[in-house]
């Protein structure tokens, strides 16, 4: 048995431990066996296990004489215990989509240009041009504000 097959086996396998020990005893056998053929089919196998999941909760919801209220609010927490227990495998056992994906490299932002004014006597347009305000003693940042 190979190791995707054996992952789909335990999953279907978890989904059939959540039906009541009564409800084991009787079908469990059967249930397995049906879910083999069907993964086998090509069926996939969180399908089946969440039918399953679903039928046993209906199982241990299903009204029946002698049973308490609390004991149907309980079955019913635990029924929502399980679903949520068995989407975080079904996410964990699907292959992230993501993986494959490439980020496309981020481009460098070209430095802004001040265009030289019309009158300015610029040779090209387009071509920056010195900056024209250069004051004395002032240097470094303070003339980086200015222009």
């Amino acid at each position: 048995m190979s190791a995707p097959e054996a992952r789909e086996g335990r999953l279907v396998d978890a989904a059939l431990r959540c039906y009541p020990a009564r409800w084991r005893r009787r079908h469990a056998d059967e249930a397995a066996e049906l879910a083999a053929l069907l993964i086998a089919d090509g069926a996939p196998a969180a399908s089946i296990a969440w039918s399953y999941l679903v039928g046993a909760a209906r199982e241990w919801l299903a009204p029946r004489a002698g049973r308490s209220l609390s004991t149907v609010g309980a079955a019913l927490l635990v029924a929502t215990c399980l679903l949520g227990l068995s989407a975080a495998l079904v996410a964990e056992s699907a292959p992230a989509r993501a993986a494959g994906a490439t980020q496309t490299p981020s481009r460098p932002i070209p430095p802004k240009i001040k265009p030289a004014p019309p009158s300015a006597g610029s040779s090209s347009p387009g071509q920056p041009t010195p900056c024209r305000h250069l004051q004395p003693g002032v240097q470094g940042t303070a003339h980086a504000r200015l222009c």
